[in-house]
């Protein structure tokens, strides 16, 4: 990889987006990149890796399992999210698996650079603090959707959560395919139950599944999550 594309790469990174010109080549200069193929692990739960992933493209799953090997699914990763400082940081086995859902790519930074890194520029030590905390809200809020919500609630919320603005329509809509045993994953049921609530909410009106998969969600969801 050259110079010059990983210095392309790094910029369209918003961890990355802060540093000047001789960091930006510092990191350029040590960042990897790598492919990783669909189902393939990112990080695995109980090792360490010693390097920071930025993901440019794909989408990746954060999942956590005990020893029967039940899974469940924490997160759902995006281009531009990070993974792995929380093991960079305190030198621990990462807490969860990442696995890639689709064919990834990300980048690839070392402890040392990492490390290097946070002291030299305050704006990325800034960004990873912001990440961290926005992973505590949200494991904050599905603690309390497992504590005080019903099932329904905790389907609602996950679909909602997955939801984005349409812009053909103006609705929420969900464009990728999710199924009922990975949203059972999500939500601590079975699937049989979760298949049972996403009839219950598609009849009621509050859910409509279109042709090619993805699902329209109505506003009136947020009642429920």
């Amino acid at each position: 990889m050259t110079m010059l594309s990983s210095l392309d790469l790094i910029r369209r990174v918003p961890l990355f987006s802060m540093l000047t010109e001789s960091q930006a080549v510092s990191v350029a200069d040590a960042v990897v990149k790598r492919r990783f193929k669909r189902g393939e692990m990112i990080v695995e739960q109980g090792k360490k890796s010693n390097a920071l992933f930025i993901l440019l493209n794909g989408r990746a799953r954060v999942v956590t399992s005990d020893n029967r090997g039940r899974e469940v699914i924490l997160a759902t990763l995006q281009p531009g999210d990070h993974i792995g400082e929380m093991s960079l940081i305190d030198n621990e086995p990462h807490s969860a698996t990442v696995r890639a859902e689709v064919q990834t790519d990300v980048l690839m930074l070392g402890r040392i650079e990492f490390a290097r890194c946070l002291p030299e520029n305050s704006s990325m030590a800034y960004a990873v603090m912001r990440g961290l905390v926005q992973r505590l809200r949200h494991a904050d809020r599905k603690i309390e959707s497992l504590a005080l919500m019903d099932v329904y609630g905790r389907v609602a919320r996950a679909l909602l959560e997955f939801a984005s603005d349409s812009s053909e329509t103006g609705e929420l809509l969900i464009r990728e395919k999710i199924s009922r045993q990975d949203i059972a994953k999500m939500v601590g049921a079975s699937r049989e139950m979760v298949s049972r609530v996403m009839k219950d909410l598609e009849e009621r009106g509050f859910i409509k599944t279109q042709d090619n998969g993805s699902i329209v969600v109505k506003e009136r969801l947020n009642a429920l999550g």
